[in-house]
């Protein structure tokens, strides 16, 4: 599996000793951590170099975002996403989790409420209540093995104080690259009752299945861009989370100074080095990112054709079409806690009630070839038991 990636993706650094939140959770125990979105690899060497030149400097202060930032994701969602975006329509965050907070409480008034899919990433679910709006979630609908919006449970779920939809886009954790025909229903029916969108699109460069675009949810139409909130970060592409840097893009110029108003003295600014690394990210040449996906795909690929032999298992893989996380049907192990008995299995993975889906686990695929095998190892003995 692993023959033709290069040394960067195929024996990553180790991260013992380095206070990882993904490995320290499972300190001193035979159990791999699969878990929290965050791959194993070492950050672009364009990223690196970039940080270590600020360091040479040796000045770390306050720091505005560099115009040169701004203009490096102007010209990268031009060129990739063929969007054009306005340098003042971006307002810089820490990270995508506080947007997701900021957009609730932008939109509407206490009391209001935020329509979501689940299963979803859990600031989604969340995020409404700490705003004190009400929470309307409405499950997905798998057909014939595929996630979808289940539309006209959406629409029913709407009431006259529903103001914000959060949409996932590509989503976390079912892995769908959600098509132009699916978005349009959905804008059709956010026009329709007038909602707000703020679309979490973090992962939307990281496209697995072949001849995938990206379509950012505020370029479908002009005309109704004004009532949407982006929330892009290249944190999850080339693996810099732990540089807090995000980005709203909010066309709209009321909607973003009360977005603005939200995060005063409450948000803090981005650092220098989350800026930094920012704009080396979006500017690299593009080979890392090819060689990232090459590893994904293939990790991909044995995740599923592990699964593949076991057609009669209880245990039921979502192949993702976006981002590196597995989601797994695991209610045949236990319909409401299942995460306990993977764990005895020596796999740390995420648990499914955290998504508003019990009885299902998401696993982080963003490893090394030789992390996954082990893990394949692992995981066949609860196939074969189950």
């Amino acid at each position: 599996m692993s023959e033709t990636l290069p040394s960067a993706f195929t024996q990553p650094p180790s991260r013992a000793h380095t206070a990882s939140l993904k490995w320290d959770k499972y300190a001193g125990q035979d159990i791999l951590p699969l878990w929290v979105a965050d791959m194993d690899f070492a950050a672009p060497p364009e990223v690196l170099a970039a940080l270590a030149a600020r360091l040479q400097h040796g000045v770390l202060g306050y720091t505005n975002p560099p115009a040169s930032l701004v203009e490096a994701v102007q010209d990268y969602a031009a060129r990739v996403y063929h969007w054009q975006i306005e340098a003042d329509w971006l307002v810089w965050l820490p990270g995508l989790v506080q947007g997701l907070n900021l957009a609730c409480r932008a939109v509407g008034q206490a009391g209001d409420a935020v329509l979501t899919m689940t299963p979803v990433y859990p600031p989604f679910l969340r995020a409404p209540g700490l705003a004190q709006r009400e929470l309307i979630a409405v499950p997905l609908q798998q057909v014939a093995g595929r996630w979808q919006f289940d539309f006209a449970a959406l629409t029913a779920a709407i009431t006259p104080h529903t103001r914000l939809l959060l949409l996932c886009h590509p989503h976390n954790p079912v892995g769908r690259a959600w098509q132009r025909d699916e978005l349009d229903t959905l804008l059709g029916i956010a026009r329709q009752h007038n909602l707000i969108v703020c679309s979490d699109e973090i992962h939307c460069d990281l496209l697995l299945d072949e001849g995938l675009q990206h379509q950012p949810f505020a370029a479908l139409d002009a005309d109704f861009a004004p009532r949407t909130i982006t929330l892009l970060a290249p944190s999850k592409t080339w693996n810099i989370p732990g540089l807090g840097c995000a980005l709203a893009v909010i066309p709209d110029a009321a909607l973003r100074a009360r977005f603005r108003r939200e995060m005063a003295g409450l948000v803090p600014s981005v650092n220098v080095l989350g800026y930094l690394g920012a704009e080396a990210a979006y500017r690299t040449d593009g080979a890392w990112h090819a060689q990232l996906l090459h590893t994904l795909r293939q990790n991909r690929a044995a995740l599923a054709a592990l699964f593949a032999r076991y057609p009669t298992s209880g245990l039921k893989l979502t192949v993702p079409e976006a981002t590196y996380l597995a989601w797994i049907d695991a209610r045949a192990i236990d319909p409401r806690q299942p995460l306990p008995v993977f764990e005895a299995h020596g796999l740390g993975l995420s648990d499914g009630a955290d998504f508003g889906f019990p009885g299902w686990v998401r696993l982080n695929f963003g490893c090394s070839p030789t992390t996954l095998a082990l893990a394949l190892q692992r995981l066949e003995g609860l196939l074969q038991q189950y």
